[in-house]
């Protein structure tokens, strides 16, 4: 069983809704495409993230493209979706039991984009083995941030500086270590030692 990594990308001051903040090119782009060309990989997203991503990367060309178009893609919907395009297979219905059967089953890392209502409930579900943050050298104001009202606790794992200006800041979210005490009816798990 691989890991479920969610990834996403942002301003010092944690505004994800992408502009021209971005940094689309450097030594960062190619750790971030890494973790998509991974044995096995499969890209997790819900539908809204399906929906944008389907409509822009099939007619894509480049690095990016050449790993995100032929790999699996795991689509969680409330809604029914019937068949999809793209190399994608709907998970339909409860998101929390379809993503934690298919972690159980999918052999490679799973990787899901984006910081919103999905990542938000999957992290709480304590599902998500890791977080990465890939902090744009920007202070942009106002705009979205991640997991609109989720509480999670997170050790830091790296950070790691890139010549771009980019910072990776990985964690992991402390919901899926050893039972402990509770916060807002969530079971948090105590950190291991050292």
């Amino acid at each position: 069983m691989g890991k479920l990594i969610n990834t996403t990308a942002m301003t010092v001051d944690g505004v994800i809704d992408v502009g021209d903040w971005f940094v689309a090119v450097g030594d960062h782009d190619v750790a971030a495409r890494s973790l998509f060309e991974t044995d096995d990989a499969a890209m997790l997203v819900g539908r809204k993230s399906f929906e944008g991503f389907a409509a822009y990367w099939p007619s894509a060309t480049g690095p990016w493209a050449d790993v995100l178009n032929p790999m699996p893609k795991y689509v969680a919907s409330r809604s029914t979706l019937g068949p999809l395009d793209w190399n994608a297979t709907a998970i339909e219905g409860d998101a929390v039991g379809g993503v934690r059967n298919l972690k159980a089953a999918h052999a490679g890392d799973l990787v899901m984009s984006g910081c919103g209502e999905l990542a938000r409930e999957l992290i709480q579900a304590g599902l998500v083995d890791e977080l990465y943050f890939w902090i744009h050298p920007r202070i942009q104001g106002a705009g979205g941030r991640p997991y609109e009202a989720a509480t999670v606790p997170v050790r830091l794992i790296e950070a790691r500086q890139f010549d771009s200006g980019v910072t990776l800041l990985r964690y992991e979210p402390l919901l899926n270590r050893r039972s402990g005490p509770t916060l807002a009816g969530i079971t948090l798990r105590a950190p291991l030692p050292g």
